[in-house]
């Protein structure tokens, strides 16, 4: 497992270490630290992290629920490496979800919901730069969820939550396929615009631009690194 520097103190010990475990975990896969297709070393992270491997074991099946890790018979845990064709099923499912959700908001569009989508996106673009790249990418997620509460239809809500961890990995490629992350965060208001415009067509075009420019950018990087 490549070396991720001395880490300043133990997780304590406490009722929820294994969701401590899987959020440090989720952060360093994030962030590059742990690369798709390294080997996560439950000795070595428990090491690391000045607890036992139980709870490291459990954080990393946690995380293979999650769709970003996978185990190997007798191998371990490895970091999830998503090829061309899965991010192209990632991204389709995603788009096709987002639309419909625009679409709900869309109709039932009011101050209220223009006050929080704005909001949110100040925030956004308030933490695109000095921050880590967890956290911009958590702050991504955060405006898109937002979308589908505001859809109000909870089962299309729980459809984006369960393919939020895949997009995690999604984003954090468009991260590292972009030169300055503000501005991938601006980008977000041409949504709001289309929202705003209170034409269904238009904003069904910004969400598929959006979406489709962060696929095609994705893709192109996957198929120059040979994926």
């Amino acid at each position: 497992m490549k070396s991720t520097g001395p880490i300043s103190a133990p997780f304590p010990v406490q009722r929820n270490l294994v969701d401590q475990v899987a959020d440090y975990l989720t952060e360093a896969i994030l962030s590059s630290r742990f690369v798709p297709g390294e080997r996560l070393s439950e000795v070595a992270l428990a090491t690391d992290l000045g607890i036992s491997r139980a709870p490291v074991r459990e954080a990393a099946r946690l995380l293979e629920s999650r769709g970003l890790v996978i185990s190997r018979p007798r191998r371990g845990f490895f970091v999830r490496s998503l090829d061309a064709e899965e991010l192209g099923d990632v991204f389709d499912l995603r788009i096709g979800l987002e639309r419909h959700a625009f679409e709900r908001v869309q109709q039932r569009y009011n101050a209220d919901i223009d006050a929080r989508l704005s909001a949110a996106i100040d925030h956004l673009c308030s933490v695109a730069e000095g921050q880590r790249e967890g956290c911009r990418i958590e702050e991504d997620l955060a405006f898109h969820r937002l979308i589908f509460e505001v859809a109000d239809n909870p089962r299309l809500l729980r459809a984006f939550d369960d393919l939020s961890f895949e997009l995690r990995l999604c984003i954090a490629l468009i991260d590292r396929t972009h030169d300055i992350p503000a501005s991938i965060a601006s980008a977000h208001w041409l949504l709001l615009e289309g929202l705003r415009s209170g034409d269904p067509q238009q904003c069904r075009e910004a969400v598929d631009h959006h979406i489709g420019v962060a696929r095609d950018s994705v893709l192109a990087h996957l198929m120059d690194a040979g994926y």
